[in-house]
């Protein structure tokens, strides 16, 4: 088997505190929502760039605390970005991990962790300021 594509499915509780977190903060957009009907729970996909991730508010769907770790490029540039827009809730620190990485991680307003890491680059990340290091 092969896969094409890998989907995490998210718990979450709260559609506008979903909106707040994934798209005005962390920048994603919204590709499409489902209700089964009027009054029923979301089940959502947001995707940034070629993050994709499904959100539910159904009870059945994911377990809250659940943690999603994603491999990219540009982590340092992205982190930055979101510390700039001083999001009252949310403050992560970049930071040279165990395993030769740079990361942050952020919590979501329902207990799940989204872990950003990207390889580290000696000479390309010479600049970036860790708040933690764990040579």
């Amino acid at each position: 088997m092969t896969a094409e594509q890998v989907i995490p499915i998210l718990r979450i509780f709260d559609y506008q505190k979903t909106i707040e977190f994934y798209v005005d903060w962390l920048g994603f957009e919204i590709v499409w929502e489902h209700h089964f009907g009027e009054n029923a729970p979301v089940y959502m996909e947001v995707k940034k760039n070629n993050i994709v991730l499904h959100l539910s508010e159904h009870h059945g769907d994911g377990t809250p605390g659940s943690r999603v770790f994603i491999w990219g490029e540009g982590v340092a540039e992205y982190h930055k970005e979101l510390i700039e827009k001083q999001y009252k809730y949310n403050r992560p620190g970049l930071e040279k991990t165990f395993y030769g990485a740079i990361s942050f991680t952020v919590d979501d307003p329902f207990g799940n962790k989204i872990i950003f890491n990207e390889k580290f680059d000696k000479e390309k990340h010479n600049n970036v300021v860790f708040c933690c290091q764990n040579d």
